[in-house]
């Protein structure tokens, strides 16, 4: 019973980060209708950029979010006005190609300027933690938590009660109305694609906090954006967060799977991108729209 406990605080501590992970990819597919494979690498930014901020002025990384969601905010909503704008309406064939395209682009500078070396932050709280109930509890993981459930509701909130989040919104239900309405759609999808790559910042420098750092570390990331984007709904704040917490619990409880098939031994912790990849065909199968699916109102 103490492990299972265990295993459930270890998948929601980690789906707290999947859930930052994936809230900017969903935004981005289910509003501009783009499959940003860049988002990975846009993570990777955020987490570089922590970690030079840590080393060269010992900047807490937490103190770094905000540094980390700006500096990729306005990356990402350039990025848009002067390459993606043009092929917005394209088939989503071109727009996957040209943000494949972009990916490369972006790991391959920061091999150039970080090199491909494991990298690491360590703070005077990386590896401290706490034991409740029998359930250890790292205390980075947990603020990491708050901190993404403290951004999803500011998410939701700045979505539905401001003037660009309501455009944003009415954009996502029917691109005409909103234009006839008044809204500036191109300016609405910079804006949707520069916050996207500002909460992937955001993600990254949550990551780089337990994770080593590597210009592809983002890959993985990008898999398991995509299968919480499918399993909580695209284009749903609550559904990320939903998504990302089920996933985490599932992906913690599946690690622990210990079996052998004829001579072969097979561990659970080697099996995470299958998982993946098993959780996305089930949630396809039984429920396509997602546990909350697309958000309409």
């Amino acid at each position: 019973m103490q492990l299972l406990a265990q295993d459930l605080v270890n998948g929601i501590l980690a789906g707290g980060i999947l859930a930052v992970v994936a809230l900017g990819f969903s935004l981005v597919w289910g509003i501009m209708n783009i499959i940003n494979l860049a988002h990975g690498a846009f993570i990777m930014l955020g987490a570089y950029l922590t970690y030079q901020l840590f080393q060269s002025f010992h900047v807490d990384p937490f103190l770094s979010l905000p540094i980390s969601f700006v500096a990729l905010f306005v990356l990402g909503y350039l990025i848009q006005r002067s390459l993606i704008n043009w092929v917005a309406r394209a088939p989503i064939l071109t727009t996957f190609l040209l943000t494949f395209g972009l990916s490369l682009l972006l790991v391959n500078i920061a091999e150039i300027v970080w090199t491909g070396d494991r990298r690491g932050i360590t703070t005077v709280y990386t590896g401290v933690s706490f034991t409740a109930l029998g359930v250890t509890v790292p205390w980075v993981k947990l603020w990491t938590l708050l901190v993404a459930l403290a951004i999803t509701a500011a998410m939701q909130i700045w979505l539905t009660r401001t003037k660009t989040g309501r455009a944003i919104r009415a954009t996502s239900m029917d691109i005409g109305a909103a234009q006839l309405s008044g809204v500036r759609t191109p300016q609405i999808y910079a804006i949707v694609y520069g916050l996207s790559a500002g909460l992937a910042g955001v993600a990254g420098t949550l990551i780089a906090l337990s994770y080593a750092l590597t210009p592809t570390m983002g890959d993985p990331f990008l898999i398991k954006a995509f299968v919480v984007c499918v399993l909580g709904g695209l284009g749903s704040v609550e559904g990320a967060l939903i998504g990302g917490l089920v996933y985490g619990i599932v992906e913690a409880f599946a690690t622990q799977l210990d079996f052998t098939i004829g001579t072969q031994h097979i561990s659970g912790s080697g099996l995470q991108d299958a998982i993946a990849l098993i959780v996305l065909l089930i949630v396809l199968i039984v429920r396509p729209t997602g546990i909350v699916g697309k958000a309409t109102a």
